[in-house]
């Protein structure tokens, strides 16, 4: 495990907010339904910090998020959550211990490539350091069905990311710092693959070589340790820019 990782709440509400607002920053928001989550240390049963129903992500504070546990009762905080989010974000905080934070997007560029049978192709340097560490997710409506959660985890394995066919993106991390930055990779990616396909009718598109692509790949491996690194330069533009998701 990381010795990156933090047990201290108040710094897990903190970057978990940060998320929100970045993301918003990002346009990966959808009005109110997608969501965020990091699971809270401790012995006892399994809980975990998600954004309250209603709020956008440009206003979640670190105040606002609630305590959940793993049969969808809220422990702290007066508001409720999304079904939807509970069941995927409760799935995977049940199955993988090393999954202490999840987020979930509905982006234009994720929702394309989730709509494409080849899903995410080697087409760039970008889409390689997700080389055989996507999982994929058949769509199945709306996640109100909780029996869904156990396709959810095998879909998942012990892959860092999952595409939901039909539907979004997902990414899993030690930390927030670590999830934030695949999803970032993760939709950069998507994005390159939409404008690829979108130039197709004009010029060839190349893919990466498969063992190119599994070199890259193990070439980022060695620099993830850099992640910390990258977010804490994130929450140093966000308090330039509105530290008030500190609250």
């Amino acid at each position: 495990m990381s010795d990156m990782i933090t047990t201290d709440e108040a710094t897990l509400r903190r970057d978990l907010a940060a998320s929100y607002r970045l993301a918003a920053m990002m346009g990966w928001e959808d009005t109110l339904y997608t969501h965020f989550s990091v699971r809270l240390p401790g012995d006892g049963a399994p809980r975990f910090l998600i954004n309250p129903f209603g709020l956008m992500f440009d206003e979640i504070r670190a105040s606002d998020l609630i305590v959940v546990d793993m049969h969808g009762r809220v422990l702290e905080g007066s508001a409720d959550y999304n079904l939807a989010g509970f069941t995927i974000h409760s799935a995977v905080h049940m199955a993988r211990d090393d999954a202490h934070c999840v987020m979930h997007t509905h982006t234009l560029a994720g929702m394309a490539m989730a709509a494409c049978d080849n899903g995410l192709l080697p087409l760039n340097q970008i889409s390689a350091e997700f080389h055989q560490r996507l999982g994929y997710h058949d769509y199945e409506g709306v996640a109100f069905n909780l029996d869904e959660r156990a396709r959810i985890q095998q879909s998942l394995g012990d892959n860092m990311a999952l595409v939901l066919h039909h539907h979004g993106l997902l990414s899993v991390g030690e930390t927030v710092a670590d999830a934030f930055q695949i999803m970032y990779y993760l939709n950069k990616a998507c994005e390159i693959q939409l404008a690829a396909a979108q130039m197709a009718s004009l010029t060839p598109v190349s893919t990466i070589p498969e063992t190119l692509a599994s070199y890259v790949c193990e070439q980022f491996k060695k620099v993830e340790h850099e992640r910390h690194l990258v977010w804490q330069a994130w929450l140093r533009k966000l308090d330039r820019i509105d530290p008030s998701y500190r609250e």
